[in-house]
């Protein structure tokens, strides 16, 4: 599991290498996206995410069905009741055979007449109960399996609501790094073109080679180039947000004041690893793995059952002493009632041939969850000690780009003033230009990436509400 922090870096670089070669961070655009509705902030984005991301909906309805499954584990131990009413005409001649086992002839029980076109009313309806007592554990092990199969599920969805809440602030940081990157952009075009038009009169009026206006218009180019790709990648970064967001596009208008400003300063506490939902899940399923050992030892026992009956028969056929046909309605009804009280012990005594290769299978089972467990406890650890090293490097970037923006401008006017005075060539000039495009976007991003670091951290540990927490109190 990669954390966003990973991610967001990685996809901050690409901008930056598909954009502008002398660029390390991408950044960002005008905000000219139609949009109904108030602008998003980062917190509303995550927020409508969590509401409307179709896999979060997916993993809550996996929860509620596991659930459920935890009242029907429970209600083995109610009485079962098993109910029947039967009714039906039929005639009742009976021959002189054996039949076999079959469910398609009816064979009728005496009395029988042995050849008659007369038909009866029958009918049956009773009642059995059906209860057990005690069974050594093996329903508590039931309902232990299901009521952690019903953690698991529920922290699944923790992770999975983690997952989509991480993502969409990755995406909500790329996109307003790549706005941040359109506007650098722009902001170089314009340095371009007022430094064209100044070479074209300085060329016209024989001041200048006319070698010079074509390396400028070629830098020019160059640079609207990469204004178009800028703005090509907001709007892919704008469709990934609208994706998770479950929203059109031409909806989306976000607000970033408060990730362009000044990121808290004061460190960040150290979260438990255990309470990460990854880790929960995988101690849920090592106990459902210890419940569904126990199930099994519990399976090689004797099982007690209580029953109770009662029942009515009702025939329009009488037995004595001769059988005869009543006719009528007679049948319809019960005539003859019956009860019954049982108590029944079975014992599974070969079971015991399947039981044992199925515990060592389910003891291997348990071993692999426990050996999960440890491993994401040493992932997630391994996770947070890399989003809190991005972070302390955001911090250090954030001091460092004031010195190298101060640097950037003065070199971008001494290049040219000696243009001006003949003393530099065009290349040296454009190249400043570069490097103030590249500073002014170092600078820009470079809060932007603390706060990124700050939510990166934040994703680590599991739980994006303390990072969440930090943007509310930013004013």
């Amino acid at each position: 599991m990669k954390s966003s922090v990973v991610r967001s870096a990685q996809t901050a670089l690409a901008i930056a290498i598909v954009s502008s070669p002398l660029a390390l961070w991408p950044q960002n655009g005008p905000a000219s996206l139609p949009a109904l509705g108030s602008p998003l902030t980062i917190q509303l984005a995550i927020q409508r995410a969590a509401d409307k991301y179709p896999a979060i909906l997916a993993a809550q309805a996996q929860q509620e069905a596991a659930r459920n499954a935890i009242g029907v584990a429970q209600a083995a131990y109610l009485p079962r009741a098993d109910m029947l009413w039967q009714l039906n005409r039929a005639t009742t001649n009976k021959a002189n055979l054996t039949p076999l086992g079959q469910t398609v002839v009816p064979i009728p029980t005496e009395p029988a007449r042995s050849t008659t076109g007369h038909s009866d009313w029958n009918t049956l309806t009773g009642v059995l109960f059906s209860w057990q007592p005690f069974d050594f554990g093996a329903r508590h092990a039931q309902v232990g399996v299901a009521r952690y199969g019903y953690e698991s599920a529920r922290h699944g969805t923790d992770l999975t609501k983690l997952n989509v809440e991480s993502a969409t602030a990755g995406a909500f940081f790329d996109l307003v790094t790549a706005r941040k990157f359109v506007m650098v952009q722009q902001a170089n075009v314009r340095r371009m073109e007022g430094f064209s038009r100044a070479i074209h009169v300085l060329v016209n009026n024989t001041l200048r080679p006319g070698a010079d206006a074509s390396q400028a218009d070629a830098q020019l180019a160059q640079a609207r180039t990469q204004l178009i790709q800028a703005q090509t990648q907001e709007k892919v970064l704008l469709e990934a947000l609208a994706n998770f967001l479950q929203l059109p596009s031409d909806q989306i208008q976000i607000d970033d004041t408060a990730l362009l400003g000044d990121a808290p300063t004061q460190p960040v506490q150290d979260g438990p690893v255990e309470a990460h939902p990854l880790v929960e899940q995988q101690a849920a399923i090592l106990d459902q793995s210890r419940e569904q050992l126990h199930l099994l030892k519990r399976s090689w026992v004797p099982s007690f059952t209580l029953y109770g009956s009662a029942s009515g028969l009702g025939a329009g056929l009488t037995s004595t002493p001769t059988p005869v046909f009543q006719g009528g309605t007679t049948g319809l009804a019960p005539q003859t009632y019956n009860w019954l009280a049982a108590a029944q012990v079975t014992f599974p005594a070969f079971q015991i041939f399947t039981l044992r290769p199925q515990q060592r299978a389910q003891k291997a089972q348990l071993s692999a969850a426990e050996a999960n467990r440890q491993r994401a406890i040493s992932d997630i650890s391994t996770q947070v000690k890399q989003a809190r090293a991005l972070l302390d490097g955001a911090r250090a970037v954030e001091q460092n780009t004031p010195i190298e923006l101060d640097a950037a401008r003065q070199s971008e006017q001494q290049q040219r003033a000696r243009y001006q005075a003949g003393l530099a060539t065009v290349i040296e000039v454009s190249a400043a230009e570069s490097a103030l495009a590249k500073a002014e976007g170092d600078d820009a991003l470079a809060r932007l990436n603390v706060w990124r670091g700050l939510a990166g951290v934040a994703e680590a540990e599991g739980d994006l509400a303390p990072f969440l927490q930090l943007v509310e109190k930013k004013p």
